[in-house]
């Protein structure tokens, strides 16, 4: 079973040499989304979008997240997020795109996935080439 310490890896290692191609990206995070994580109780997948200037430049952020609880000893520890970030530069047609949704907002992760799906904050980017990928956790 995949344990959240080598979550990035085991992402990573599926994604393969396809790290900068957004939709094999999302298809492969899909999948990995419906993988098991030990001691994870529930799925916490976020999509966000936005322009943003958390590097100081503003840029379009494309994020998809997978979000785990981490206990030890059945205590609570820590949280800890998987991203999958494509950044592009700020178009008019994207500064007027954000959105941020969580999948514990849904009956079950493939609602989720499919209005994911379906909303233009999401289909737009596909379309077009980022300036930079990144797949990072981090504690949060």
């Amino acid at each position: 079973m995949i344990t959240v310490k080598y979550a990035e890896s085991y992402f990573k290692d599926k994604i393969g040499k396809d790290a900068d191609d957004i939709k094999k990206v999302w298809e492969t995070f899909k999948d990995f989304c419906k993988e098991s994580v030990e001691g994870e109780e529930d799925k916490e997948i976020l999509f966000e979008c936005g322009v943003y200037d958390f590097t100081g430049e503003e840029l379009f952020h494309f994020n998809l997240v997978r979000q785990f609880t981490v206990y030890e000893e059945d205590e609570y520890s820590h949280m800890e997020q998987l991203h999958c970030e494509f950044l592009f530069k700020p178009t008019d047609e994207l500064r007027k795109l954000e959105v941020s949704e969580w999948s514990m907002d849904y009956d079950d992760i493939d609602d989720f996935f499919n209005y994911i799906e379906n909303l233009q904050e999401f289909k737009i980017p596909l379309n077009l080439k980022s300036i930079k990928s990144e797949i990072y956790q981090e504690e949060v």
